[in-house]
């Protein structure tokens, strides 16, 4: 019935990650739902708005966090409940990142702007258990420095694996790299022959990325992308989120690159 009707759940934390963004940090108010695998989704609910996908973007024990940008009615909605509210959880939905496929190689997690989001279980399961993964590239992108997520995490990261932030324009402020994440590529410490990579944003930032990735010797079954349509239902039974023979809600949002990239290869699909 979690795939039907919301679960009521009570907003415990809430961390405001820039201007519209915030985190939360859900506990069910009844039975708890199943466990979030990295890279699946929940339908969140507001109340008399309307619900929304968001992946989950952590544990906070067995709690699962939410990262929602508000670019909607539902997301202002969600972004703006405080503490104590309740909101309404349907899932866990679609498929999971593969982080132990990738055990034994180089890992290189490569995030466009809230792609980083449903990237950050990954990393911090591979630096959870580091002795069983070789070097880790942690490459983000974001359109201004403003709009940068979880800057206590990634320096928290740069302990154990190489992280490098850029954005497309910098402020007085900023000393880091500007230009597209595609540029920093060739700086990446890890071998690529030898690794696994996670790819998560913009459809057309997912493209180029991968094929710069290829183009230094990533071999693409060892790349996934997370792709996104409008989710409805969230179970694969309306079709909204049809792309080719793909219902995302249920084959995706996590695929290996070579089932995405025909599907990637038709413009405006």
């Amino acid at each position: 019935m979690n795939a039907v009707l919301p679960v009521p759940h009570r907003i415990v934390g809430r961390w405001v990650d820039t201007a519209d963004t915030v985190t939360v940090e859900l506990a069910p108010v009844g039975a708890p739902l199943p466990a979030f695998l990295p890279g699946q989704f929940a339908m969140l609910t507001a109340y008399g708005v309307g619900d929304v996908p968001i992946s989950v973007s952590g544990r906070h024990g067995a709690r699962p966090l939410h990262t929602i940008r508000a670019v909607g009615a539902v997301t202002r909605a969600l972004c703006g409940a405080a503490p104590g509210d309740v909101i309404g959880v349907r899932g866990p939905f679609g498929t999971a990142w593969d982080v132990e496929a990738a055990a034994g190689h180089d890992v290189i997690v490569v995030a466009g702007g809230i792609g980083l989001a449903p990237l950050r279980p990954v990393v911090e399961r591979v630096l959870a258990d580091r002795s069983s993964f070789g070097r880790v590239a942690v490459l983000v992108g974001a359109r201004r420095p403003a709009e940068l997520l979880y800057g206590g995490a990634r320096r928290e990261w740069a302990a154990q694996a190489q992280v490098i932030t850029t954005v497309d324009r910098a402020d007085d402020g900023w000393h880091g790299p500007v230009g597209l994440v595609t540029a920093l590529i060739p700086r990446i410490e890890a071998d690529p022959a030898a690794a696994a990579a996670f790819v998560c944003g913009p459809e057309a930032m997912m493209w180029f990325t991968v094929q710069a990735l290829l183009a230094r010797g990533v071999p693409s079954a060892r790349v996934q992308v997370s792709l996104e349509r409008t989710m409805r239902c969230g179970a694969g039974w309306c079709g909204h989120c049809q792309l080719g023979p793909l219902l995302l809600c249920r084959d995706g949002p996590v695929v290996g690159y070579p089932v995405a990239e025909p599907l990637m290869r038709v413009r405006e699909l």
